[in-house]
């Protein structure tokens, strides 16, 4: 599994992460097993949120004696991120993931509380050693600007936002936000809600057309698209073991600079929408 730099001056991660939304959902014990599978692939970047519901009480089942090997994310909901509240919000996550600290923090989205007080907290929580860094999720370009003016350069971590072969908004100004100030771009959602293309559809065709080339699958192709620009992390989630060693195998897959563009031209990214999407 490839890693890369998780923002400017930041640590190796891996390129493939795992995402765990729903993944309460799923029969525990395969939950458990899909998650292990992948971090023995290399994806060692797990994602969660303390609005997953029991996520966080499985991933701590599944990491239980690999956690320094991890980087390990959650997030923060926005009725919490209060500068008090944010920190009892972590200080919970901490405990049901029975671990001491946390790779990386994220506001899931931007809510009332002022960012001062937000990032007053992320700061305090790093300096207790509670927090490694903090990052943010579902910011457009104005958000981060105003983020930017109130932490100052070098705070950052990352912004988690919304990609897939059909939604590719963030192309138009978020990622190119994020090069420019040394952020780190994680997808999620980068199969789609439940709309990842057809195997009969034009899109479908391409990708199992470069998938053969590589002897990979259209999930592994469409992982290296989302992952070709060096901020990128995508973070799938994977509802069993093979899922997740499939997830894995896309962590070494790299396409040429033709296959890119036809993947290009079969899932155009479309004009710059007025809002950032998200789920």
């Amino acid at each position: 599994m490839r890693q890369q730099p998780f923002g400017k001056g930041g640590p190796q991660v891996s390129l493939i992460g795992q995402g765990t939304w729903y993944l309460d959902r799923a029969d525990r014990s395969r939950a458990i097993a899909a998650l292990q599978r992948g971090i023995d692939a290399g994806m060692t970047h797990i994602d969660t949120a303390e609005m997953y519901g029991d996520a966080e009480l499985v991933i701590a089942d599944a990491i239980a004696g690999k956690r320094d090997s991890l980087f390990l994310v959650s997030k923060v909901l926005p009725s919490n991120a209060s500068r008090r509240g944010a920190i009892t919000a972590c200080e919970r996550s901490l405990q049901r993931l029975k671990t001491d600290y946390l790779d990386c923090y994220l506001l899931h989205w931007r809510g009332s509380f002022p960012l001062e007080d937000t990032v007053d907290a992320f700061e305090e929580l790093i300096a207790a050693g509670k927090i490694r860094s903090w990052g943010v999720s579902n910011f457009d370009t104005d958000d981060l600007n105003e983020l930017l003016a109130v932490s100052g350069r070098g705070k950052i971590a990352c912004n988690q936002v919304l990609y897939h072969l059909q939604e590719r908004a963030i192309e138009h100004a978020v990622i190119p936000w994020c090069e420019k100030h040394g952020v780190a771009v994680v997808a999620y959602s980068p199969f789609g809600h439940d709309e990842f293309p057809s195997p009969r559809s034009r899109g479908g065709e391409v990708l199992q057309s470069i998938a053969d080339n590589h002897k990979a699958t259209p999930r592994q192709v469409t992982l290296s698209f989302l992952a070709r620009a060096p901020s990128v992390f995508p973070i799938p989630k994977a509802s069993s073991p093979e899922h997740a060693a499939e997830n894995a195998g896309a962590g070494n897959l790299v396409l040429t600079a033709s296959e890119i563009f036809t993947i290009d031209q079969a899932f155009p990214r479309g004009p710059k929408p007025r809002g950032l999407p998200m789920l």
